[in-house]
């Protein structure tokens, strides 16, 4: 690990490689939209679905991800699962990051767009 002269040392370059795979996962919006609704409390993937509008099989194979990832915890409660988010960084990442862009003007994402390709 380097020490970059604040006193902060560089994470080793596995931990990097994680967050990035994390990041990654949460790249997409269906996923962002779970881990959003998540952050709100737990649910089972047929609210789940209902509330993000995706369908069931898609957003268990998203929830299934997240869960790999180490992003959502799951249990069993008669024959539902119950998906939840335990780590309260996790849920403060997401929180923050979708309330600062939507607290944004809409002519200041216009650089995200573009980013994405979707722009002018």
């Amino acid at each position: 690990m380097r020490n970059d002269g604040t006193g902060f040392e560089d994470p080793p370059a596995e931990v990097l490689s994680d967050a990035a795979a994390a990041f990654g996962l949460l790249a997409s919006a269906a996923r962002l939209h779970l881990m959003w609704a998540l952050s709100q409390g737990e649910s089972d993937v047929t609210h789940l679905a209902d509330r993000v509008g995706g369908a069931l099989p898609a957003v268990s194979q998203h929830l299934a991800k997240l869960k790999l990832a180490g992003l959502v915890r799951s249990r069993r409660e008669g024959r539902r699962q119950v998906y939840y988010v335990d780590d309260p960084d996790v849920v403060t990442l997401v929180r923050v990051m979708v309330r600062q862009l939507t607290a944004r003007p809409r002519h200041r994402t216009a650089g995200a767009d573009r980013l994405r390709g979707t722009g002018a």
